[in-house]
């Protein structure tokens, strides 16, 4: 068991730190507002002879900590807790490892792994992939960049919440692999609700239709999970059409600098933009649908 720190307590954060304290490492937890802290200890704190704390900053929480992980917004969020004042580096032991489960940029990711570096401490970049879902039953996937040893060593403590680990390549390789995780999703979400617009037009049974194709070549987690609710018009899950748009620009940022051309990406960002003028914001991303729909 190890002692760990968690920053982050967000849709996300809040059951993978719990995950953790179930596993039986001690946990100490930051979060921004403070209130969503006690929530958590509230939470968890029964759990028999567990060693759980909150602290009023990440360096308080990372202070005794052997793994720092975090789960924030976004790049600025990052290196908050990472660099800023009363971040996290500011008092991890020598040799400690930071993992970052944030889908933030491969750029930052090897800004914070170089400043980490300078202090004797060794950083992972993780995003994951599974959403609200995957963290509450610990079953996420998660992609990592990183030094391999420090890796070996953070891996069986990301199993509490983690039903896929692996190591991808050096720092910034977990954050491009998140990026193709999203580049498919945009893509396969799209191609959903424009099969399903197209059978309620023909006046077909749309669920009779998902519940033929799914058992073919066309069948999808976003088809098993998200398309009985896309026919309903039910949005209402974890992952926000604001985030994924977020997660988009990163990618599409990412192409750019490389000379990666991606249409289809780039066109599906642009109907997520149609979504958030429609008052979208906070809707799952299966809510593509409704650009038809409405």
């Amino acid at each position: 068991m190890a002692q760990v720190a968690f920053i982050g307590l967000g849709v996300m954060g809040f059951r993978m730190a719990g995950h953790l304290a179930s596993a039986g490492h001690g946990v100490t937890v930051y979060n921004r507002t403070a209130s969503v802290s006690e929530k958590w200890l509230d939470t968890y704190g029964d759990i028999d002879g567990a060693e759980l704390y909150s602290a009023p900053t990440p360096a308080g929480a990372a202070a005794d900590a052997d793994f720092v992980f975090a789960c924030v917004g976004a790049d600025k969020d990052v290196e908050a807790v990472c660099t800023g004042e009363g971040g996290a580096f500011s008092t991890m032991k020598k040799g400690a490892i930071f993992v970052d489960h944030t889908t933030a940029s491969a750029t930052c990711a090897k800004k914070m792994a170089s400043a980490a570096e300078e202090q004797g401490l060794f950083f992972i970049d993780a995003p994951v992939s599974g959403g609200e879902a995957g963290a509450i039953n610990g079953a996420l996937t998660v992609m990592c960049g990183g030094d391999k040893v420090a890796f070996e060593k953070t891996a069986p403590i990301m199993a509490a919440y983690g039903k896929s680990v692996k190591l991808l390549g050096a720092v910034g390789a977990g954050q491009l692999t998140k990026m193709a995780n999203q580049i498919c999703i945009a893509g396969t979400v799209q191609g959903l609700a424009e099969a399903l617009h197209f059978s309620m037009e023909a006046g077909l049974d749309a669920k009779a239709v998902v519940d033929v194709i799914s058992k073919g070549a066309a069948q999808s987690w976003q088809m098993d999970n998200r398309a009985g609710t896309m026919i309903d018009g039910e949005f209402d899950f974890g992952f926000a059409v604001d985030w994924m748009r977020k997660d988009l620009s990163i990618v599409l940022n990412e192409a750019r600098e490389k000379g990666v051309s991606l249409p289809v990406t780039a066109l599906v960002d642009q109907f997520y933009s149609d979504v958030q003028k429609m008052g979208g914001n906070r809707n799952d991303t299966s809510s593509l649908i409704r650009r038809f729909r409405s």
